[in-house]
């Protein structure tokens, strides 16, 4: 963990910076020197770890098996692996997802020319199946979308950009399909002037002004050379794997963080030009962990709420 948060070895105050420190070993602690509140800190502290009575003993293998299973892991699965309940289990891999993400399109390299390759562009909805719901549901859905009960209605929506050289995808939830909202996150994650394939959605009808754009029509065929999306369709495939399989229920409130784990993996899955295995992966997410930070109040959807 001292790698992990300051790389030179050297431990420092996250308050004020200062370096000199003691360690009190019965307490797990270190005591800053200057005089500021909470001189008292651990090595928990600014990270997705923080407040958490859970020790690392727990938490580091907990990142290790979410970060190395390539389908995920069950909250149950892990609170039975490492000894914590369910509850307990399900709070620690969302920060842990939290961890993995690195902050959306902009905070992002973006991908393509140059460096990168032709990109190919496509969004997914992601939800259960309409026949699967229950009959009130399916009315309700129908009443809320003027007679519709069927395909899209009701589901969450995910656009994603996959670099055919880099391998690196790129991958978030969006409120709608829009044209203004699809080719605004394009904009975002990839370079102008880049080769960019999408199929023949009206959403990407106007990415020729700032991208060499060309379009492969489903109803017609799949694949027309070396225009195709099926890339960033094997990418969904994992995805939507990992939420049937292996989470079965995920909450639209919930998903950007899925997503992020799903995202993470797949770009630290690697290749014969850039080898990854598990070690190297898990310290990679460990190095993602500082400055971020989610409370059980922010992950319920429950902030500003007060108990009866």
């Amino acid at each position: 963990m001292i790698a992990v948060r300051w790389p030179d070895g050297i431990v420092r105050c996250p308050l004020c910076n200062s370096d000199k420190l003691t360690y009190l070993a019965k307490a797990r602690l270190y005591r800053c020197y200057s005089n500021h509140p909470r001189q008292k800190f651990s090595l928990k502290v600014q990270t997705v770890f923080e407040d958490s009575p859970i020790p690392l003993e727990k938490w580091l293998p907990a990142v290790w098996l979410l970060s190395s299973c390539k389908n995920g892991i069950s909250s149950y699965e892990l609170g039975k692996a490492i000894g914590v309940t369910q509850k307990s289990a399900w709070f620690m891999l969302h920060r842990i997802r939290l961890a993995m993400q690195t902050g959306g399109f902009g905070k992002m390299n973006k991908i393509g020319n140059p460096q990168g390759g032709p990109v190919e562009v496509d969004e997914t909805f992601v939800g259960g199946k309409m026949r699967n719901m229950h009959r009130d549901r399916r009315t309700r859905y129908a009443q809320q979308h003027q007679g519709v009960a069927s395909g899209t209605v009701g589901k969450a929506i995910v656009i994603g950009m996959l670099d055919r050289d880099m391998r690196q995808v790129r991958a978030k939830v969006v409120p709608n399909v829009k044209r203004e909202t699809l080719q605004d996150e394009v904009l975002k994650a990839v370079k102008y002037g880049t080769t960019v394939y999408s199929d023949n959605a009206y959403g990407y009808d106007r990415l020729h002004y700032r991208f060499v754009h060309d379009v492969v029509d489903h109803v017609q065929t799949y694949v027309k050379g070396q225009v195709h999306t099926n890339g960033i369709e094997n990418f969904w495939s994992l995805l939507k794997r990992t939420l049937s399989g292996t989470y079965v229920a995920v909450e639209p409130f919930h998903l950007d963080r899925y997503v992020g784990e799903q995202v993470f993996r797949f770009n630290n899955r690697g290749t014969k030009k850039q080898p990854m295995n598990d070690p190297m992966r898990f310290s990679k997410a460990m190095s993602q962990i500082v400055g971020k930070r989610l409370t059980y109040a922010e992950v319920t959807g429950k902030v500003g709420e007060t108990r009866a």
